[in-house]
């Protein structure tokens, strides 16, 4: 590698360490003052840089917490899906569906900070329909595709609207962590994840009945 390279490289990393400092900072910010109470000046603050900086990285208050929601929608959606998609392709359907629903109730259930961000998107959704609407384009979208191509290439079940399973699947789940979690709601109407699991997959691929 020549000294270009290596300058050009170690500028990049010096930009993306600068950003993953502003992203923590920001966060922070947010999740304590919602969108409309946090300003740049507590965002380079939090996260040690100048407000300079911030306005650098990202142009202004709305870039910024795009960036942000893009690269945790991002972030969730590699960990839920693209990082076990390979194997989920392979492995039988009662297998795939359970492991995933496991996973992404797992995943959200237990991240208090990922659900604290969730109340937030869907707070600001009414003002800053944007704000949601990235979200949903970098989490929403692509976990539907995923789930509609399986569904869709499954030999061993056969379901008219893949599209359509595949967000009863997705809706379901995400239902369950809105009441439980978000809403607080699992010591009013409480339920086992296995109940709402189990349902999905016997909908999807029937238990077969006995001979009479």
């Amino acid at each position: 590698m020549n000294p270009v390279e290596q300058t050009e490289l170690s500028q990049m990393d010096s930009i993306g360490e600068k950003a993953e400092q502003i992203f923590e900072g920001a966060l922070q910010e947010f999740l304590v003052h919602g969108y409309a109470g946090t300003s740049m000046d507590r965002v380079a603050s939090s996260a040690g840089v100048s407000k300079a900086t911030v306005y650098n990285h990202f142009g202004d208050k709305e870039g910024l917490f795009i960036a942000l929601v893009k690269r945790l929608a991002q972030k969730k959606y590699y960990i839920l899906v693209e990082s076990q998609k390979a194997e989920l392709m392979q492995a039988e359907p009662k297998i795939v569906l359970r492991q995933l629903a496991n996973t992404i109730l797992d995943h959200s259930m237990q991240d208090q900070e990922y659900l604290a961000f969730i109340r937030l998107v869907i707070g600001e959704s009414g003002r800053f329909p944007e704000l949601a609407k990235t979200f949903v384009h970098n989490l929403g979208k692509p976990g539907i595709q995923v789930l509609t191509e399986y569904l869709t290439n499954q030999r061993y079940i056969t379901i008219g609207d893949p599209e359509a399973m595949a967000r009863v699947i997705i809706g379901t789940l995400a239902h369950y962590v809105l009441l439980q979690e978000i809403l607080q709601g699992k010591e009013i109407v409480p339920m086992e994840r296995d109940r709402i699991i189990n349902t999905l997959v016997d909908l999807i691929i029937p238990q077969p009945t006995p001979d009479t």
